[in-house]
């Protein structure tokens, strides 16, 4: 099997100015929910290796057609950069196969998921939750994509498509840590669990009882959330030993 597969640029989104989301033709590429692929692109001359390639998440469902991939840049990154000037037709290059385990195929059965983001952590989630397979497995779904400022609470327009499909269903809780905002609960994650305000704003309780949180984010609030959860009783779900929480770092 070759290193790389060619695809071709479908388009490209900017958000802000450093949030950034690529689309790209590549049909021949399947993905479970959830999943990562690597994008590369040709090394500079003289580099140790041929393609300089970093994983990114599936933004887009199994089902849909471009890829899309949902990024920030890195100012002194290699290839981050380089994705976000691409112009429609030119090529990109991903490995053959998707990758990781963060699915929902890998969650315990409960009453209600909670998928708490970050950043660029949400793309996943707008993966998962434009499949069936959430809606099949739990009642109830409560987004939370938390952010430093308003600006970056993008996908906005896929969200509310998610709420129109699953009405009852489906809770959206934006958050902005770093300005106001009239419709976002303030401040972090840990701290909205800890002191009942995101819980409250759901009419949902996150309890070893009833839920199975998806952790995907930085690594601080991956860490903080899981410290958070475990003063609850609720611990990582491994397939060997069953638990309430499914996490990844991503951002």
């Amino acid at each position: 099997m070759s290193a790389w597969i060619e695809g071709r640029v479908a388009g490209c989104r900017q958000w802000t100015q450093s949030l950034y989301s690529l689309q790209v033709d590549a049909p021949a590429l399947t993905f479970t929910a959830g999943q990562f692929a690597r994008l590369a692109l040709p090394a500079p001359p003289g580099s140790k290796e041929a393609m300089i390639g970093r994983p990114y998440s599936f933004v887009n469902p199994p089902s849909a057609q471009p890829h899309e991939f949902y990024f920030i840049i890195l100012p002194e990154g290699p290839l981050s950069p380089r994705l976000a000037v691409l112009k429609r037709g030119e090529s990109v290059w991903l490995a053959p196969r998707a990758n990781g385990f963060f699915s929902i195929s890998e969650t315990a059965e409960a009453e209600s998921l909670w998928c708490l983001s970050t950043g660029t952590g949400i793309g996943p989630f707008l993966s998962m939750l434009r499949t069936d397979d959430p809606w099949v497995k739990f009642r109830r779904v409560v987004l939370v994509h938390s952010v430093r400022y308003a600006e970056e609470l993008t996908y906005r327009d896929a969200i509310a498509g998610i709420g129109h499909a699953r009405t009852g269903a489906f809770h959206y809780v934006p958050m902005v840590s770093r300005e106001a905002d009239r419709d976002a609960l303030a401040g972090r994650i840990p701290q909205a669990i800890e002191d009942g305000r995101l819980e409250g704003r759901v009419g949902l309780s996150l309890t070893p009882e009833n839920a199975h949180a998806m952790l995907c984010g930085n690594p601080a609030m991956v860490e903080d959330v899981q410290k958070v959860l475990a003063t609850r009783g609720m611990r990582r779900h491994r397939r060997k030993e069953p638990g309430h929480i499914t996490l990844e770092t991503y951002w």
